[in-house]
């Protein structure tokens, strides 16, 4: 338990300032950041027969690679909220790796988020957040 003792000796003012902003912007952050997504996404997305094809109006080449970057933004958003749903790990975790977890192209991703968002209580604030920008609310199956 020394290294315990060796943190608590090294911890400043500044430092602690400065975890917590690091802290309240990540939050911050990733909240935007779910609001944008839940705000842009098409009503329907959660339903199980809903299929979208990501740029399927641009040139193959540019489709390829928007698709792989999305993919990479993706993996690392999940990994970083692994890392941050970690405690004494500043930051809003699980919301970052949803956000991620949208973001990737993989197997069973709609079943997953559907079952996080049809949650009551979080349906029902995505759909006051749709509401306040002339959105449809969520349609589930």
């Amino acid at each position: 338990m020394e290294w315990l003792s060796d943190l608590w000796a090294s911890l400043t003012v500044g430092r602690v300032a400065i975890g917590v902003a690091l802290f309240l912007l990540s939050v911050s952050v990733s909240l935007l950041a779910a609001a944008v997504v839940m705000v842009k996404i098409p009503a329907d997305y959660f339903r199980s027969d809903y299929e979208h094809h990501f740029l399927s109006d641009r040139h193959p080449v540019l489709r390829a690679v928007a698709i792989v970057t999305k993919n990479v933004i993706g993996a690392i958003l999940i990994v970083v909220g692994l890392i941050m749903s970690i405690p004494a790990v500043p930051g809003p975790g699980l919301l970052t790796v949803f956000i991620g977890l949208i973001l990737t192209d993989i197997p069973g991703k709609r079943a997953l988020e559907a079952k996080f968002v049809r949650r009551p209580s979080i349906l029902a604030a995505v759909n006051r957040l749709r509401s306040r920008y002339n959105k449809t609310p969520l349609v589930l199956d």
